[in-house]
C-alpha cells in the first residue's frame, strides 16, 4: 500500500513571509499571528508547492507509515 503524506509546519523556523500561502493552489495556508498555519487542512492535496517555495524549510511533507 502506498504511503500517505502529512503536512508538517515547523513554526520555530517560520519567519512569516507568506510565500507558501501565496503558492498554495487550495488556500490551505494562511498567516496567523505572524506564523503560517493550515487553516483548511482538509483541502490539502499534498502537491508540495509550499515545501518547494518555503525559503526557511519550515513546511514540508512527510510520508506516514501504515500500522
Amino acid at each position: 500500500m502506498a504511503a500517505k503524506k502529512q503536512l508538517v509546519i515547523n513554526t520555530k523556523w517560520c519567519k512569516g513571509c507568506g510565500v507558501c500561502a501565496a503558492f498554495c493552489p487550495r488556500g490551505v495556508l494562511a498567516l496567523k499571528g505572524e506564523k503560517i498555519q493550515a487553516v483548511q487542512p482538509e483541502s490539502c492535496i499534498r502537491c508540495g508547492l509550499c515545501e518547494l517555495r518555503c525559503p526557511d524549510y519550515a513546511i514540508y511533507l512527510v510520508e506516514e507509515e501504515d500500522a
